[in-house]
């Protein structure tokens, strides 16, 4: 009877470690954040939040863990699901800092619940879900792009400028490589949408990138008003 309950916790045990390790199975996070200007400037239209306008400021989109081969984990652990009570005291600098743009308008649960369930999933060994939004909150903090851009006369009035002087700009303020991406608006000329800074597994500090997503954005970028 002993050597069978022995049998049944060395089981349990190993189930409970294979949980451990594919759930924090991935090697860096990209730390993303948009600019409002260019999710809402396409032919696809926007919608603000329940709270109102966004301030012109680069939003979070999200931490996502990856890999170095280029695969990225996802909905890693659908027993832990998005809880909006977690986050209670979080909630009015998520409205600020990680505002949702996608129609109708909504109050933002719904966008963090969606990046929660997707990647925050995928480090809960190392992130509980307070941890995971209370460590993105903390990393826009550190990584303030417009003010990064705006030092080195990069503004959004809707003039173009290199892709060099942009990823310069914010890896002289910030201190590592970005990845910028781009969208097209209307006109199809191409413009900043999104940047990407790479984070250590403890999402406690930037690293250098150990691999980028693929190349979208030409010479000249435009960096339109929000």
């Amino acid at each position: 009877m002993g050597s069978k309950g022995s049998i049944s916790m060395k089981l349990l045990l190993l189930l409970h470690l294979a949980i451990l390790c594919s759930s924090q199975d991935f090697d860096f996070y990209y730390f993303v954040q948009q600019w409002p200007g260019s999710y809402c400037d396409t032919q696809n239209s926007c919608c603000y939040p329940t709270t109102g306008k966004p301030a012109a400021d680069f939003g979070i989109h999200g931490l996502w863990p990856n890999n170095k081969d280029g695969s990225y984990p996802s909905n890693c652990d659908s027993n832990n699901r998005f809880q909006q009570s977690q986050i209670s005291d979080l909630t009015s600098s998520l409205q600020r800092n990680w505002p949702t743009l996608a129609c109708p308008s909504g109050s933002g649960v719904q966008f963090w619940g969606h990046e929660w369930e997707k990647h925050g999933t995928c480090s809960e060994s190392l992130l509980k879900q307070h941890d995971y939004f209370e460590a993105a909150l903390d990393l826009k903090q550190r990584a303030n792009l417009l003010r990064a851009l705006a030092n080195a006369g990069i503004e959004a009035d809707g003039g173009f400028y290199s892709l060099s002087s942009i990823k310069g700009a914010i890896k002289e303020a910030i201190g590592y490589t970005p990845y910028v991406e781009c969208n097209l608006d209307a006109s199809r000329n191409s413009q900043l949408y999104q940047v990407y800074l790479c984070v250590e597994t403890s999402a406690s500090s930037f690293i250098e990138c150990p691999v980028f997503p693929k190349a979208s954005c030409g010479s000249q970028i435009q960096f339109p008003t929000f």
